[in-house]
Protein backbone atom coordinates (compact mmCIF):
# COMPACT_ATOMS: atom_id res chain seq x y z
CA UNK A 1 0.00 0.00 0.00
CA UNK A 2 1.24 3.44 -0.96
CA UNK A 3 1.71 5.62 2.10
CA UNK A 4 -0.21 8.87 2.18
CA UNK A 5 3.58 10.83 2.44
CA UNK A 6 4.50 9.02 -0.88
CA UNK A 7 1.03 10.05 -2.17
CA UNK A 8 1.46 13.33 -1.08
CA UNK A 9 4.99 14.18 -2.38
CA UNK A 10 4.07 12.70 -5.69
CA UNK A 11 1.15 14.99 -6.28
CA UNK A 12 3.17 17.97 -4.97
CA UNK A 13 6.49 17.38 -6.72
CA UNK A 14 8.53 20.14 -6.86
CA UNK A 15 6.45 22.23 -4.05
CA UNK A 16 8.04 23.74 -0.65
CA UNK A 17 6.49 22.06 2.47
CA UNK A 18 4.53 25.17 3.13
CA UNK A 19 3.10 24.96 -0.39
CA UNK A 20 2.58 21.55 0.07
CA UNK A 21 0.29 22.30 3.74
CA UNK A 22 -1.52 25.36 1.88
CA UNK A 23 -2.91 22.97 -0.96
CA UNK A 24 -3.28 20.18 1.61
CA UNK A 25 -4.92 22.37 3.96
CA UNK A 26 -7.39 24.26 1.63
CA UNK A 27 -10.97 23.34 1.47
CA UNK A 28 -12.35 24.05 -1.73
CA UNK A 29 -16.35 23.00 -3.18
CA UNK A 30 -17.20 22.01 -6.55
CA UNK A 31 -21.16 22.86 -7.12
CA UNK A 32 -22.30 20.86 -9.97
CA UNK A 33 -20.28 17.80 -11.13
CA UNK A 34 -20.80 17.93 -14.55
CA UNK A 35 -18.04 19.00 -17.73
CA UNK A 36 -16.71 21.36 -15.46
CA UNK A 37 -17.15 19.99 -12.07
CA UNK A 38 -15.94 16.59 -12.32
CA UNK A 39 -13.08 17.79 -14.54
CA UNK A 40 -11.95 20.44 -11.69
CA UNK A 41 -12.30 17.95 -8.97
CA UNK A 42 -9.89 15.52 -10.89
CA UNK A 43 -7.30 18.57 -11.57
CA UNK A 44 -7.36 19.73 -7.51
CA UNK A 45 -6.73 16.29 -6.41
CA UNK A 46 -3.88 15.97 -8.96
CA UNK A 47 -2.62 19.43 -7.61
CA UNK A 48 -2.36 17.79 -3.69
CA UNK A 49 -5.73 19.82 -2.75
CA UNK A 50 -7.34 17.08 -0.16
CA UNK A 51 -10.18 18.84 1.33
CA UNK A 52 -13.28 18.75 -1.30
CA UNK A 53 -16.73 19.14 -0.61
CA UNK A 54 -18.56 18.25 -4.07
CA UNK A 55 -22.24 18.64 -4.38
CA UNK A 56 -24.42 17.55 -7.14
CA UNK A 57 -27.94 15.52 -7.40
CA UNK A 58 -27.57 14.07 -11.26
CA UNK A 59 -26.70 10.76 -12.28
CA UNK A 60 -24.48 9.63 -15.12
CA UNK A 61 -25.65 9.35 -18.15
CA UNK A 62 -24.04 8.07 -21.53
CA UNK A 63 -24.97 11.45 -23.34
CA UNK A 64 -22.10 12.35 -20.17
CA UNK A 65 -19.18 10.45 -21.83
CA UNK A 66 -18.48 13.07 -24.14
CA UNK A 67 -16.95 15.59 -21.51
CA UNK A 68 -17.37 14.30 -17.96
CA UNK A 69 -14.94 12.09 -16.20
CA UNK A 70 -17.08 9.58 -16.21
CA UNK A 71 -17.05 6.24 -17.58
CA UNK A 72 -19.54 3.15 -19.08
CA UNK A 73 -19.64 1.37 -15.66
CA UNK A 74 -20.61 4.79 -13.38
CA UNK A 75 -23.99 5.04 -15.62
CA UNK A 76 -27.16 5.46 -13.56
CA UNK A 77 -25.23 6.17 -10.23
CA UNK A 78 -24.94 9.49 -8.66
CA UNK A 79 -22.37 11.71 -9.86
CA UNK A 80 -21.29 12.85 -6.28
CA UNK A 81 -20.90 8.94 -5.49
CA UNK A 82 -19.16 8.19 -8.94
CA UNK A 83 -16.70 11.00 -8.73
CA UNK A 84 -15.65 9.82 -5.13
CA UNK A 85 -14.61 6.31 -6.37
CA UNK A 86 -12.09 7.80 -8.98
CA UNK A 87 -10.34 10.57 -6.71
CA UNK A 88 -9.53 7.85 -4.51
CA UNK A 89 -7.91 6.33 -7.04
CA UNK A 90 -5.14 9.44 -7.11
CA UNK A 91 -5.23 9.98 -3.53
CA UNK A 92 -7.34 7.54 -1.56
CA UNK A 93 -6.41 9.75 1.48
CA UNK A 94 -8.31 12.62 0.70
CA UNK A 95 -10.92 14.10 2.46
CA UNK A 96 -13.71 13.81 0.23
CA UNK A 97 -16.89 15.13 1.38
CA UNK A 98 -20.00 14.44 -0.98
CA UNK A 99 -23.32 14.90 -0.83
CA UNK A 100 -26.45 14.25 -3.44
CA UNK A 101 -27.85 17.36 -3.27
CA UNK A 102 -29.51 19.77 -5.11
CA UNK A 103 -27.59 23.32 -3.73
CA UNK A 104 -30.40 26.11 -2.61
CA UNK A 105 -30.05 29.33 -1.10
CA UNK A 106 -31.92 27.65 1.83
CA UNK A 107 -28.96 24.86 2.44
CA UNK A 108 -25.87 27.25 1.47
CA UNK A 109 -24.78 28.45 4.48
CA UNK A 110 -24.29 24.73 6.06
CA UNK A 111 -22.46 23.01 2.37
CA UNK A 112 -19.98 25.97 2.22
CA UNK A 113 -20.03 27.37 5.25
CA UNK A 114 -16.44 25.51 5.68
CA UNK A 115 -15.14 26.36 2.74
CA UNK A 116 -12.47 28.72 1.85
CA UNK A 117 -13.17 28.81 -2.38
CA UNK A 118 -16.07 27.45 -4.30
CA UNK A 119 -15.81 26.64 -7.96
CA UNK A 120 -18.95 26.86 -9.53
CA UNK A 121 -20.28 24.09 -12.38
CA UNK A 122 -23.33 24.21 -12.84
CA UNK A 123 -25.46 24.21 -15.92
CA UNK A 124 -28.42 27.13 -15.40
CA UNK A 125 -27.90 30.37 -15.24
CA UNK A 126 -30.32 31.26 -13.07
CA UNK A 127 -28.26 28.72 -10.42
CA UNK A 128 -25.22 30.22 -11.50
CA UNK A 129 -26.30 33.84 -10.06
CA UNK A 130 -27.85 32.68 -7.12
CA UNK A 131 -24.78 30.50 -6.16
CA UNK A 132 -22.51 33.26 -7.19
CA UNK A 133 -24.69 36.36 -5.20
CA UNK A 134 -25.71 34.45 -2.39
CA UNK A 135 -22.04 33.25 -1.50
CA UNK A 136 -20.87 36.70 -1.78
CA UNK A 137 -23.60 38.40 -0.08
CA UNK A 138 -23.09 35.83 3.05
CA UNK A 139 -19.22 35.75 3.46
CA UNK A 140 -16.82 38.57 3.13
CA UNK A 141 -13.64 36.55 2.66
CA UNK A 142 -14.73 33.39 0.38
CA UNK A 143 -13.69 33.43 -3.07
CA UNK A 144 -15.81 32.38 -5.81
CA UNK A 145 -14.34 31.03 -9.37
CA UNK A 146 -17.11 31.07 -11.69
CA UNK A 147 -17.80 29.88 -15.03
CA UNK A 148 -19.20 31.47 -18.56
CA UNK A 149 -19.90 30.68 -21.89
CA UNK A 150 -17.92 27.73 -23.15
CA UNK A 151 -20.17 25.67 -25.09
CA UNK A 152 -19.62 24.30 -29.02
CA UNK A 153 -16.31 24.31 -30.36
CA UNK A 154 -15.25 27.54 -30.74
CA UNK A 155 -11.47 28.40 -30.45
CA UNK A 156 -9.34 27.98 -27.21
CA UNK A 157 -7.95 31.10 -27.11
CA UNK A 158 -10.65 32.81 -26.13
CA UNK A 159 -11.16 31.42 -23.16
CA UNK A 160 -9.86 33.20 -20.19
CA UNK A 161 -9.67 33.74 -16.86
CA UNK A 162 -10.05 37.57 -14.99
CA UNK A 163 -10.91 38.74 -11.79
CA UNK A 164 -14.19 40.23 -11.37
CA UNK A 165 -14.41 41.76 -7.91
CA UNK A 166 -12.26 41.22 -5.20
CA UNK A 167 -13.60 37.75 -4.12
CA UNK A 168 -15.15 36.98 -7.67
CA UNK A 169 -13.21 35.35 -10.15
CA UNK A 170 -14.68 34.25 -14.06
CA UNK A 171 -13.69 31.35 -16.04
CA UNK A 172 -14.86 30.90 -19.36
CA UNK A 173 -15.56 33.29 -22.81
CA UNK A 174 -18.91 34.36 -22.02
CA UNK A 175 -20.75 33.18 -24.87
CA UNK A 176 -22.07 29.95 -26.51
CA UNK A 177 -22.00 28.78 -30.27
CA UNK A 178 -24.18 25.26 -28.86
CA UNK A 179 -27.05 26.21 -31.45
CA UNK A 180 -24.83 25.56 -33.92
CA UNK A 181 -22.35 22.85 -32.66
CA UNK A 182 -22.24 20.29 -30.45
CA UNK A 183 -21.13 20.33 -27.23
CA UNK A 184 -17.20 19.93 -26.64
CA UNK A 185 -15.30 17.96 -23.59
CA UNK A 186 -12.17 19.62 -24.98
CA UNK A 187 -13.34 22.95 -24.51
CA UNK A 188 -15.11 22.54 -21.59
CA UNK A 189 -12.08 20.85 -20.03
CA UNK A 190 -10.37 23.94 -20.76
CA UNK A 191 -12.18 26.12 -18.67
CA UNK A 192 -12.08 23.15 -16.01
CA UNK A 193 -8.58 23.51 -16.43
CA UNK A 194 -8.67 27.19 -15.55
CA UNK A 195 -10.84 27.05 -12.62
CA UNK A 196 -8.47 24.57 -11.16
CA UNK A 197 -5.54 26.52 -11.31
CA UNK A 198 -7.12 29.62 -10.06
CA UNK A 199 -8.05 27.43 -7.07
CA UNK A 200 -4.40 26.67 -6.78
CA UNK A 201 -3.08 30.32 -7.36
CA UNK A 202 -5.42 31.53 -4.68
CA UNK A 203 -4.37 28.44 -2.19
CA UNK A 204 -0.56 29.57 -2.66
CA UNK A 205 -0.98 33.11 -2.74
CA UNK A 206 -0.07 33.76 -6.05
CA UNK A 207 -3.12 36.19 -7.35
CA UNK A 208 -2.83 39.76 -6.50
CA UNK A 209 -5.46 40.93 -3.65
Amino acid sequence: MISKEEINAALGKGLTQAQLDALHNARVAVVGLGGLGSNIAVALTRLGVSNLYLYDFDKVELSNLNRQYYFLDDIEQYKADALVKHLRQINPYAALHSQVIKVTEDNIPTLLGDCDIICEALDDAAGKAMLVSNVLSTWSYKKVIASSGIAGFGPAKKITSKKITKNLYLCGDGSSDFHDLPLCGARVALCAMQQALLAARIILDLEEN
